[in-house]
């Protein structure tokens, strides 16, 4: 993504020449998919694209070796999609031996139902069905496991029985990646009943989960803010948020309802000004972190770049800025960046996970490059969960078989690109207009109310 084409080529041969999955290792289903599967595609996918518009990504005599790998790698995580009676995988698997014997049969919506970009993508590469099928017969399942009462999902579910183990339903752990899947899937691989799903469960976010004045920048009331709510129903769980919600800002913006995107995003950013970081968990009544750690998570640093790309206020470069003088201030450490222990006392933890190189800094470094290929007309692209670039192209929306599932085949028909739109928008899939691009995003007087409601003022 940073052009550097000859540290890509090296850092491809690497893994061409030392890594292998016939290891005795147990390893969680989801994390391998969107970390490892999601890199071998994305990377693959730059090789082999014929425009090359990163500069020259290809590698001499590459025989689709990362392909083969993420084969073999998805092959071996095929096992926890067997002897599950809903059809919902397992949440860990021995890329050795299959399924342990002593597995847990409870899992997250989250990790069972966001596997459908990186095995439908192989699928399609591969035109094999096999991957793409599991995966959107996971989907499916926990889809007709909703609530009759009011359209919602649980968190955590039990493969076998399909009963609710875990009843909150909410925007953060456990359900996060799912949505954002629904809608992804679709902007992939154009199959319509992904779009109808996503409509579906944004129209019962907004009924259920979203508090507060009706529109983010006019009218009276309190913030907009999406609670953890009983599934079934629709009652107040808690009064937390956690930091992984702040994607969903971003995932507004994907849908078109940038207003209130807006709003939300004006939430975490607020909370990140008092702090310096965003706490795991924020209560917003106690106004005070529930979970105080911060493991550089990037949802708040995605959602700041798609809005910026949606409407290009110089104000998100500044919230951009913000947040990189204090990950700077706060997290650096001697040989790399530190995990927070604790946001108010700033004391560190000798970690660093994956996803701050993927995600976090990728997208801080995309904000700012206004250069960058991914951002020129013309080209397109989409991150996966983990920030693993794809391109967008008629060969993922054009499958090689009739019906993924059994007896659906009136299902197989593909949405159009003007089908996209979801429900209950206070802008529909208008930008932000052209003569308050230089304004605040948020009018001043909802700027303090937000900074009221967590304490900042």
């Amino acid at each position: 993504v940073m052009g550097n084409s000859s540290e890509f080529q090296k850092a491809v041969k690497l893994v061409i020449d030392t890594v292998s999955f016939d290891k005795d290792s147990t390893v969680q289903v989801f994390e391998a998919t969107i970390r490892v599967l999601g890199s071998l595609l994305s990377a693959h996918i730059i090789i082999t694209d014929t425009k090359q518009p990163f500069g020259d990504m290809s590698i001499k005599d590459y025989d689709n070796e990362l392909l083969h790998m993420a084969r073999d790698l998805a092959v071996r995580l095929l096992p926890a999609f067997e002897n599950t009676k809903t059809g919902i995988p397992y949440p860990r698997v021995n890329l050795k031996k299959g399924v342990p014997p002593d597995s847990n049969n409870e899992t997250c919506t989250a990790g069972a139902g966001s596997l459908l970009v990186e095995f439908g993508i192989l699928s399609r590469l591969l035109g094999d069905s096999t991957f793409e099928w599991v995966a959107r017969r996971a989907v499916k399942a926990l889809w007709n496991l909703r609530s009759n009462n009011t359209g919602l999902l649980g968190n955590v579910v039990n493969i076998q029985t399909g009963h609710w183990v875990g009843r909150q339903s909410g925007l953060g752990a456990g359900s996060d990646s799912f949505y954002e899947y629904l809608l992804k899937s679709y902007i992939l691989f154009g199959e319509k009943e992904d779009l109808e799903m996503f409509n579906d469960a944004y129209r019962n976010i907004q009924n259920h989960l979203r508090r507060g004045r009706e529109a983010c920048n006019e009218g009276e009331g309190d913030p907009p803010l999406y609670v953890n709510v009983n599934m079934f129903t629709g009652q107040l769980m808690n009064t937390w948020i956690d930091s992984l919600q702040a994607f969903f800002p971003g995932l507004q913006v994907l849908i078109g309802d940038v207003e209130d995107a807006i709003c939300l995003h004006a939430f975490y950013y607020a909370i990140w000004k008092r702090y310096g970081a965003l706490p795991e968990r924020y209560n917003w009544q106690l106004q005070a972190p529930d979970v105080p750690f911060y493991p550089l998570r990037p949802e708040l640093v995605e959602s700041t770049y798609l809005l910026y790309q949606a409407t290009k206020n110089p104000f998100y470069l500044h919230v951009g800025m913000d947040i990189l003088q204090s990950l700077e201030k706060y997290t650096k450490a001697k040989c790399g960046y530190a995990t927070l222990h604790h946001v108010v006392e700033k004391t560190k933890e000798d970690r660093m996970e994956s996803f701050f190189l993927s995600e976090t800094c990728k997208y801080l470094y995309l904000l700012f490059d206004e250069e960058n290929p991914l951002h020129k007309s013309g080209n397109k692209y989409m991150f996966t969960t983990e920030g693993h670039v794809v391109s967008v192209d008629e060969r993922f929306r054009n499958s090689l078989w009739q019906d993924i599932l059994p007896g659906e085949e009136d299902n197989a028909e593909k949405a159009k690109p003007n089908d996209l739109k979801a429900v209950n928008f206070s802008s529909n899939c208008n930008r932000v207009p052209d003569e308050r691009r230089y304004l605040l995003p948020l009018k001043s007087n909802y700027m303090r109310q937000i900074d009221q409601m967590v304490g900042l003022i």
